[in-house]
This record gives structure tokens, sequence and C-alpha cells, in this order.
């Protein structure tokens, strides 16, 4: 359900600090939708500060200080608020963070002034921000300890910073030929590290869904499902960079998609064994979408997210592996490995008795289940023939409690 939340209930919840109040009385209504709600900012007049033609580090320097010395706070604390409200976590509060610099000061007129907007509102929401500046390039940093790995990072102090806004430059920077140098920029002195895990969606409203056909055979019957997905999730993962597989296999379906897709899910396999009804989730997984590697479809290295997947016509085998994973755990939550190999990704899965030739990790026997579309019908158990003399690594293991 669309909620709207007016910037004035901050004075009545206790749980907030009250919003610093104008001194001028002059403000800018920053307003816009944030994934079905409505946000509704009011910025002091003073945080409007005009940015000259120079792009040296003198002038972001005098720019920042200006930032420092206006009546920013009201904006800080209603992004936190904000961010409370709808349970964001770090990556989506970096979106409405965003959205909020584009209103204050739109990307296409002046590119250095809208990042600056988001990294001073990023840095006085309380994360370890920083900027770097190159001859014609403004690089926004943050400070992140997970393992993120298609994106530019560095090393200060033995902590990592990981850029934000490399895909704004075509993901494409030769930094052997182009020199970046750290601006010495307001900071403050306690802060917390960014983190792009995702364990919650937002709550889109029902009627921002479509409904998408998919159809595969099994034992020679025709299973069809009309499944709800929004396409605002392909927004809200367009930049989010390849993370570790903990992260990647762990984000979660949206309420509406979830309830579309799980219950049919469960009722399709009522009645079947586990293993025949993994085995039913193993060829939904590999056949009701067509296949195609990332370099086709997107230019480089992308793990889609299990709605993702759905949402997409076509995926490859670390999408796949996701989705099955996350089928598998939602219906049967059973013990899975997750094997990357050098040019694949694959789940086993944890059966009472093993099925086929079993892979063994920490004394425990796991069975193989192809998600992907292969040249041979693999049953469970089965391994891709080319795999079997290959060296793998479980990247990912999955244990529920108490078994």
């Amino acid at each position: 359900m669309k909620t709207r939340l007016f910037i004035l209930t901050l004075l009545m919840l206790s749980y907030c600090c009250e919003p610093a109040r104008a001194g001028t009385g002059e403000v800018q209504s920053v307003n816009f939708d944030f994934f079905g709600n409505r946000i509704e900012i009011q910025a002091d007049v003073s945080f409007n500060i005009p940015f000259g033609p120079e792009r040296n580090a003198t002038a972001i320097s005098n720019f920042a200080q200006q930032l420092v010395k206006s009546r920013y706070e009201t904006v800080v604390q209603s992004l936190l608020y904000y961010k409370k409200q709808l349970k964001l976590e770090d990556w989506l509060y970096y979106q409405l963070i965003r959205k909020t610099a584009q209103q204050i000061s739109p990307k296409a007129d002046d590119y250095y002034r809208y990042t600056l907007y988001k990294w001073f509102l990023l840095l006085q929401s309380g994360y370890d921000a920083t900027l770097k500046a190159g001859k014609d390039k403004l690089l926004f940093y943050v400070q992140c300890d997970e393992n993120i790995y298609n994106i530019p990072s560095y090393l200060l102090n033995g902590k990592q910073y990981v850029c934000l806004n490399y895909h704004d430059y075509g993901s494409n920077i030769n930094f052997q030929q182009e020199t970046f140098v750290p601006l010495n920029l307001p900071l403050i002195t306690v802060a917390k590290s960014f983190s792009y895990k995702i364990s919650r969606l937002p709550e889109f409203s029902p009627a921002d869904y479509q409904e998408k056909e998919l159809q595969f055979n099994y034992n020679q019957h025709e299973y069809n499902f009309k499944v709800k997905l929004n396409p605002q999730i392909k927004t809200i993962f367009a930049n989010y960079p390849v993370v570790d597989y903990a992260s990647y296999f762990n984000i979660p379906l949206s309420h509406e998609t979830y309830r579309s897709l799980i219950p049919l899910l469960k009722k399709n396999v009522k009645g079947m064994s586990v293993k025949y009804g993994v085995d039913y989730l193993m060829r939904f997984t590999r056949y009701a979408f067509l296949f195609k590697q990332d370099n086709q479809q997107f230019g480089g290295e992308k793990r889609l997210s299990p709605e993702q997947t759905l949402l997409f016509e076509q995926s490859d085998c670390d999408d796949r592996a996701a989705l099955f994973f996350y089928l598998v755990k939602e219906i049967y939550n059973l013990p899975m490995i997750v094997l990357s190999y050098p040019e694949h990704v694959t789940v086993a899965v944890k059966f009472d008795k093993p099925v086929g030739k079993p892979i063994f990790y920490n004394g425990e026997k796991y069975s193989v289940c192809e998600p992907t579309p292969q040249k041979e019908d693999l049953a469970v158990g089965e391994l891709l023939p080319s795999l079997l003399k290959q060296q793998y690594e479980v990247v990912y293991a999955y244990h529920p409690s108490g078994q």
C-alpha cells in the first residue's frame, strides 16, 4: 500500500530528533515518489548553493565548506527518518539520497554539483564517504568492509573504499593513464561502514506489478504460471555491483512476487517426495527461461537476484543458481552448497540419502542439482561431464539451524 509520509510528522515522533528549523523561513520543497512512497522534504534555501564553472580541488573544497555552513540539518534528519520509517538498508537508502540530490541539483545540469550533494548527504548520514578528483572526473567512494568485485576501490589506513559512481563514466576508466587525487574535505569523526547486503525489498504498491507468463514441461505435463513482477526491481539493481555469494544468495523476492509464485510451487510439489520436488524446482529453473551469457546481455559480469531472473527473459548459470537456491530454501529449507568452477556455478543439495556421486563437504554428502540448461538432460545427482575433472570451490554454504 502506498504511504504518504509527511515531514511534519517528525515533530510528533518521540524516537526521531526534532528537525532543525529554517532560520530564514524560506524553504525549497523536495517531493518525489520512492518506490510507491511519497517523499516530502523541506530544504532550507541556504542548502541550495550555486557551483561555479571551475572544476578544481579549490572550487570543490569551497563548495563543500558552504554546504557545511548551510542549514542542511532538516534534509539529513528527514532522510534518516524515512530510512527508519521505510526500513531501508544501506543500498536502498543510497537510492533515496540519489533521488533527493537529483531533485535539489539535477544530474544533467551539473554532474559535479549533483555528486557533491550525494557525497555530503551520505557523509552527514553517518557514513565514511570520500572523493577523488581527476582531470575531468569526480569519483565518489564509500567505506565498505564487504567483497565487491567489479567496481574500483582503494585502501586507506587499512580500510576499503569502493566507488559509488563508476557507472556514470561507463564503468570504463583507465586508472593507469588517469590520475585521481584524494580531496581534503570535511569528515565526521564517527562513521559506519556501508553494506551492500539486501535482506528486504520495498513494500511496492500491488498496482505497480505486471503479470508475466512462464511455462515449462515436467513429466509430460505442462505447467503454467502467471507471476507478478515489478519493473522497478530493475531500477533498484541497475548499478548494483557484483557482491559475494553470501550476500547475493540471500536477496529475497518482493512480497507480491512471492505471493504469486511460491504458494503455487508448493501446491505443485505437494505429494512429491523431497527428491522429486527438488527435481521439479530444478527443471522449472532450468527450462522456464532462456539462456544468455552476461557478456552478451550486459557487456560484463552481472549477478541477477531471484526476482531479476524472473523479470529478464534470459539469464546465465549464476542467476539460475541463485533462483534455484532461493526456491529450495523457501519450500524445503534443505542444506545446500554453491559450487564455483572456472566457468560455471551450480548448486548441490543435502538429502537424507545422497543421489548419484555425492559432493563431500564438512563431512556431509551433497547431491548436485544443475539448474542451468545443458546439452544433456541432467538428472538430480548428475554433474556436467566436462566438470568432473575440474577443481571447484564451495563459495557459499547454507545450513538451516537445527539440521
